[in-house]
């Protein structure tokens, strides 16, 4: 069977999350899931000020374009293609041409369960590097995604929670 790769669908922007949806109710519908394993719209959390009040909200990383990680054939193209809102693969003519392994880990995206690091949920780490270099705190959630963790340091008395890449810290 041949390897599935990650292709971008380009979709009216606003459309990305309906897509996503769409392709993924076809994939069970024809029972598709051993050759579409994976349908994305990366996000980011970016801090939004508005009116003076601070919050957290979700961003597309790229409008206007879905990742859908398949293996590429006239059925898989033909289900991709004709979802409502898509209007096409990212590629020369209607040749859609998979990411490469470099692209995929630019974006964090892509197979991650091969990474390993020596450190868990509760484990107390010391920054190496960067604005937070020798401050120690608690594992609170580690991000293989992202490859990032989420730890918990004392500030001005408080617990507060700091996210560092997985290069960026080791285990004290």
């Amino acid at each position: 069977m041949e390897e599935a790769k990650w292709y971008v669908a380009h979709t009216y922007s606003g459309y990305e999350t309906k897509v996503k949806t769409d392709i993924e109710k076809t994939i069970v519908n024809r029972n598709l899931e051993d050759y579409i394993l994976e349908v994305s719209v990366p996000m980011e959390e970016v801090m939004e000020i508005r009116n003076g009040k601070r919050s957290v909200v979700k961003r597309k990383l790229f409008p206007g374009y879905v990742l859908v990680h398949m293996i590429m054939n006239d059925e898989t193209w033909y289900v991709v293609r004709n979802t409502r809102g898509v209007t096409g693969f990212v590629g020369p003519g209607s040749k859609p041409v998979p990411l490469s392994e470099a692209e995929m880990a630019a974006m964090g995206v892509g197979d991650v369960r091969n990474i390993v690091v020596d450190y868990e949920e509760g484990d107390e780490v010391i920054a190496t590097q960067g604005a937070w270099q020798n401050t120690v705190g608690v594992i609170r959630s580690i991000n293989k995604q992202k490859q990032t963790v989420t730890i918990m340091v004392d500030m001005f008395g408080r617990e507060t929670p700091v996210e560092l890449g997985f290069t960026e810290v080791r285990k004290k």
